[in-house]
């Protein structure tokens, strides 16, 4: 139902081109989230599949059927904005309803579907409520909620989450993974924040000035990133990035060490510095830690029970099976 595969896709801009040529298959029930920095190319990437822009070279199949020169509405998607685009002066009923009505269905059919999606969303005792008197993420909802009732054979989210503050972000990641598990279909989901990425997705799309850096599980990305960007960007705090003399030793030109993957020793270890910033978390403490010969200070994750503080010594040692080598071309080095 939901199978989606792009076959050297391409958008330019005028003479500029913003993703080259690209392949992507995204499977039926996968939810796949496209991750990267701004002006990466991933919301771009979205409204290509959507049918809102153009594509300038290449193909595009749902269901293994041709979508390229489809209009939005023909190819069976709904798309949820950043923006919720909820019309203020309606109801949430009608709000949810507006996609069946201007589709024609009859009554009785949108209000089984408008009555099941409210279930779903937890929305059945705001339906006469206008966008006005909800929450940020009830309105979200109510966009979901609108997606919902076309019955697609995909969603398509477009940083969804970005307007809502950070307790509220939590809350609706949530129950979109739920939405999910529950309705098995087929989910693309843009975001910038990795952190959603890494606990939403069954299958992540790491791009980088439009070219698809790593595809892959979020924990393959995180325990075998195949190169130096991907590494930086996959893992929260991100990754320690080391060149020089460290690097060297291991006979790699760059060297990555997770935070939580540097041991805090009582003497001795691999690298000792002093502590600049403790940010204490509760179970965990960050230490942030100046190297003698190192240009940018190491995060390391520690036990929030560990005892140091600014200006203190510490003395290092990465776990020897953890340690992430890359080449001159930053590439991931077996």
């Amino acid at each position: 139902m939901g199978r989606i595969t792009l076959e050297k896709v391409q958008k330019k801009f005028g003479d500029v081109e913003v993703i080259p040529p690209l392949d992507l298959e995204i499977d039926d029930g996968e939810f796949v989230v496209f991750v990267g920095p701004s002006g990466c190319g991933k919301s771009t990437l979205l409204r290509l599949i959507a049918g809102l822009e153009d594509v300038s070279a290449g193909e595009i199949r749902i269901d293994g059927q041709p979508a390229t020169d489809k209009p939005p509405a023909k190819r069976g998607l709904a798309m949820v904005f950043q923006s919720y685009a909820l019309y203020p002066h309606m109801s949430v009923r009608k709000n949810i309803a507006f996609p069946m009505k201007m589709a024609g269905m009859d009554q009785e059919e949108q209000d089984r579907r408008i009555a099941k999606a409210a279930q779903a969303l937890n929305l059945t005792d705001y339906l006469d409520r206008r966008p006005g008197q909800l929450s940020g993420g009830q309105r979200q909802r109510v966009a979901i909620g609108r997606a919902i009732v076309r019955e697609p054979a995909a969603f398509l989210f477009d940083e969804p989450l970005s307007n809502l503050d950070a307790a509220l972000r939590v809350g609706m990641r949530l129950e979109i993974s739920e939405l999910h598990n529950t309705l098995e279909t087929t989910m693309i989901y843009v975001t910038h924040d990795q952190v959603e990425a890494m606990t939403m997705a069954d299958k992540i799309v790491v791009l980088r000035a439009g070219v698809i850096e790593q595809v892959g599980s979020p924990l393959e990305l995180y325990r075998e990133p195949r190169n130096v960007f991907v590494a930086g960007f996959i893992g929260s705090p991100k990754m320690n990035l080391i060149t020089g003399p460290s690097a060297g030793q291991h006979g790699a030109q760059t060297i990555g060490i997770r935070p939580e993957h540097l041991d805090v020793v009582p003497s001795g270890g691999t690298f000792t510095g002093t502590v600049g910033v403790a940010e204490h978390l509760g179970s965990d403490t960050f230490f942030h830690v100046h190297v003698d010969g190192l240009e940018e200070p190491m995060t390391v994750r520690a036990d929030g029970e560990v005892s140091l503080h600014h200006g203190d010594t510490i003395h290092l040692e990465p776990q020897p099976d953890k340690i992430h080598r890359f080449d001159a071309d930053g590439l991931r080095m077996a």
